[in-house]
């Protein structure tokens, strides 16, 4: 059997990287692969109560340690129970977020070590990584006025931090691409979706070993 090919959707908040992931998803199964669409935080059960954890906007939140602590532990349940399984059946695995937000959000917004982080993935989910990660880049104005029409006031505790740690987000994920051009693809997120689509499509023709 064939292995499973590994691909995930990062950037910041309102960036389209679910609705791109959807579309990669629908473009591949009309070309017959096997597909599992996924998130994070979630995608398993237990990975879903501890996203309610982390996301839900009530009282004085977690500290950026126990954040870490709390992804890298959803991560790993999802990882044993829906990505590692799926890639040995020989499916795609279709990720919106994986370690690279944990890098970016809790590394570059909150303060903590990357290799900190690193060292959690690696007792978790003995350090799995994506075949491809596609970065979405959008300018923090565009995405503020797109996350302002989609959520108004309802945002999660992690998308209403201030404008300033959304910036440090941004600059990590940068940093994140710059320094593994063998794994991330950096996708501009403006212009209309099937062209972003289509762009995104054209970056995994070596992996796919078609035509976009």
């Amino acid at each position: 059997m064939t292995a499973g090919r590994f691909v995930t959707f990062e950037g910041g908040e309102g960036v389209g990287k679910s609705t791109q992931a959807r579309l990669l998803a629908a473009a591949l199964e009309a070309r017959g692969v096997n597909v599992v669409l996924t998130r994070e935080p979630g995608g398993t059960p237990g990975a879903e109560t501890i996203r309610n954890l982390l996301l839900a906007n009530e009282g004085n939140g977690w500290n950026a340690r126990a954040e870490a602590l709390l992804f890298a532990a959803a991560r790993s349940d999802h990882v044993e129970r829906l990505i590692r399984p799926a890639l040995a059946q020989g499916h795609w695995v279709i990720c919106d977020r994986f370690i690279d937000s944990s890098r970016a959000y809790q590394g570059g917004g909150s303060g903590l070590e990357d290799h900190d982080l690193l060292n959690l993935h690696a007792i978790g989910s003995a350090g799995l990584l994506p075949d491809r990660t596609i970065l979405i880049e959008v300018p923090a104005e565009v995405t503020a006025a797109r996350l302002a029409q989609r959520d108004g006031a309802a945002v999660d505790r992690i998308g209403g931090r201030s404008a300033e740690y959304h910036t440090r987000v941004a600059q990590a994920f940068a940093q994140l691409a710059d320094a593994g051009p063998e794994r991330f693809v950096r996708v501009d997120g403006l212009g209309e979706r099937d062209a972003i689509h289509a762009r995104i499509l054209e970056s995994l023709v070596a992996m796919l070993g078609t035509t976009p």
